[in-house]
């Protein structure tokens, strides 16, 4: 059983190879949430957790998922029965700071912990820092290529349910970017209140609505709904195909993975 959540495509991307190595379910979390709170985990099945850095922390839905789910997960009472394995994975653009300490916090208040842990540097996609900026398509490419190898490597891993795994990138600061540069950004930029629409772009395909993972866009040309539900995950921005849709006052390009797969 693998729950994910993507805005771009990376950790789908991710996701998607550790169903196809272990050959289990994957689940989204945005389907997932109030639907059922409780998941009955199979002997032998493992538990993934898969999910993009947001301002260097798990993105605000993966954590209210977590706290509002029950995992009744195998506990080994033998050397014959083993417990269940449990991993994650969290994708970023160049660092993860301190966001997978974050997660496992969460976690424990569930009386879990996780056997291996991965991090996986892919292409940037946030356009809400004037510091950040998107990668050119061939460093893009450099990066796709090598979390395709790390991915190998991770699909491995948790396919030989290896113990004490942590593969991580936290960077040179991580205290730094998780809760000084971080806590502002969550606290701060996680709001759909710098979203607007160019409405002569618009093209009016209901794309951003249709793809919203919280329901928090309405109409054509859209109208976010203010309901403080944003995740900030930038799917309404990046998938876009007018481009016209902004965030804040600066104009940045636009990523998605499907579209840099495409040009090879």
């Amino acid at each position: 059983m693998i729950f994910y959540f993507t805005g771009t495509g990376n950790t789908r991307w991710a996701a998607q190879l550790l169903a196809e190595a272990t050959g289990e379910e994957l689940l989204y979390i945005p389907d997932e949430l109030g639907k059922t709170e409780t998941y009955e985990l199979k002997e032998g099945e493992r538990l993934g957790f898969c999910f993009p850095t947001h301002g260097w922390q798990p993105p605000r839905i993966v954590r209210e998922f977590i706290r509002h789910s029950t995992f009744n997960v195998q506990r080994s009472t033998s050397n014959v029965q083993r417990s269940t394995y449990i991993y994650a994975l969290t994708t970023c653009g160049d660092n993860m700071g301190y966001a997978m300490r974050i997660f496992e916090k969460e976690l424990q208040q569930k009386g879990l912990h996780t056997d291996a842990r991965f991090a996986i540097v892919m292409p940037e996609s946030n356009v809400c820092f004037s510091f950040l900026h998107l990668d050119t398509d061939e460093k893009a490419r450099q990066k796709v290529e090598a979390a395709r190898q790390r991915m190998t490597h991770i699909c491995q891993v948790v396919t030989e349910r290896q113990q004490d795994a942590e593969e991580l990138v936290k960077g040179a600061i991580p205290f730094t970017y998780t809760y000084i540069i971080g806590g502002y950004y969550n606290k701060h930029l996680i709001t759909d209140e710098k979203f607007w629409v160019d409405k002569e772009a618009c093209i009016q395909c209901g794309l951003c609505q249709k793809l919203c993972p919280v329901d928090d866009i309405k109409g054509t040309p859209p109208v976010w709904l203010h309901n403080g539900r944003c995740t900030n995950c930038l799917a309404c921005y990046h998938h876009c195909p007018a481009h016209a849709i902004h965030w804040g006052q600066m104009k940045r390009g636009q990523y998605l993975l499907n579209k840099l797969l495409d040009r090879k």
